[in-house]
């Protein structure tokens, strides 16, 4: 049962981050990267895309995570 509640915390988890990157894939670019460079940069597009694919596969493992924690329950 523990386990059951472990991977709910974890999918729900992992759909909120998943849909965050989705709606904001230059965060993280923004965090680790724009310090790096002088004046006004942006992301490039490969990073955008490679980024909210990044998010969708978060959102498939989260939903994932809920159909076997509560799979546990059963």
């Amino acid at each position: 049962m523990a386990l059951g509640i472990i991977l709910l915390i974890l999918g729900i988890g992992s759909i909120v981050f998943g849909l965050y990157i989705r709606k904001h894939p230059d965060y993280a670019w923004k965090m680790s990267e724009a310090w790096k460079v002088q004046g006004d940069s942006e992301p490039s597009s490969s990073y955008i895309s490679l980024m909210t694919f990044r998010g969708a596969v978060g959102i498939w493992i989260g939903a994932f995570f809920i159909i076997f924690g509560l799979l546990q329950f059963l």
